[in-house]
């Protein structure tokens, strides 16, 4: 079976949705949670795994990799949206936080995208959704974010979101791009992933980073959010749990100076 060869559109500027058209007999697939709105002769389906090929033959295959989805919070099901009326019809996904929605043709893409564990949103029928997991026991022990990854295989089109301001960079055979892991939201397959640790003492203690960071070596395309959504999740706790009785009075802004609050 081949990928389903889908049409789309993607509306909105910060938080956007993809509109796919389907003709007669072609199927979307996607994540739970992610679906805005269909037409009329449009069937939803609950199944298990990604219906691709690369999900393996028999009940036990499917188990496998359906299983290896856990692993990287996804659920063990999906949802297809088939066109099974006359004439195209339109489905459509939308983001689940404020970003940029990112369409990747596989076909144009060497066959595999290794993207973060959380920036699925939809898929022609026929690409494989799977895990990654970085070879390198460094990489394991220290890389966050970045050890357990997604990988997008196949030869047609799938949908990403990623949070802030998306940034696609080529990076030329042996060229280095150091950046924090939570900022990758995805590579092709000839980018090299490792991590590296932040030299220096007064780094370590004061900088507010963390200890290491991703190098990602190329050739190959890089995608980089600004605002992972892990990073707003924290703020947002961070102000909810810190907010000052005082807020708004001298007192309040001399405190928020001093803690670095303003």
């Amino acid at each position: 079976m081949t990928t389903h060869d889908i049409d789309y559109k993607i509306y909105g500027e910060e938080l956007q949705y993809v509109e796919i058209e389907l003709d007669p007999g072609e199927t979307a697939i996607a994540e739970s949670g992610g679906f805005m709105m269909m037409e009329n002769g449009i069937e939803m389906q609950t199944i298990f795994g990604d219906g691709s090929p690369q999900q393996g033959a028999g009940m036990f295959g499917k188990l496998l990799n359906a299983g290896k989805r856990l692993l990287v919070g996804e659920s063990l099901f999906m949802t297809t949206f088939t066109n099974m009326g006359q004439g195209k019809k339109k489905v459509s996904f939308a983001a689940p936080y404020t970003g940029k929605i990112i369409a990747f043709d596989l076909s144009q893409l060497g066959g595999k995208i290794i993207a973060q564990k959380d920036a699925f949103l939809c898929a022609a029928k026929g690409v494989s959704i799977g895990i990654e997991f970085q070879r390198k026991l460094g990489t394991g022990i220290f890389g966050g974010e970045g050890f357990i990854m997604e990988k997008l295989e196949g030869n047609g089109l799938a949908f990403a979101h990623a949070g802030g301001y998306i940034t696609e960079r080529e990076l030329q055979p042996g060229e280095i791009l150091k950046i924090d892991t939570g900022c990758i939201v995805a590579y092709t397959a000839t980018v090299d992933f490792d991590i590296e640790m932040v030299r220096g003492v007064k780094n370590w203690v004061f900088g507010g980073e963390g200890l290491f960071f991703a190098l990602l070596k190329g050739p190959g395309k890089v995608w980089i959010q600004s605002l992972p959504i892990s990073r707003l999740a924290g703020k947002i706790l961070q102000y909810a749990q810190g907010k000052r009785k005082e807020e708004g009075s001298i007192l309040g802004g001399l405190g928020n100076l001093l803690d670095g609050s303003e």
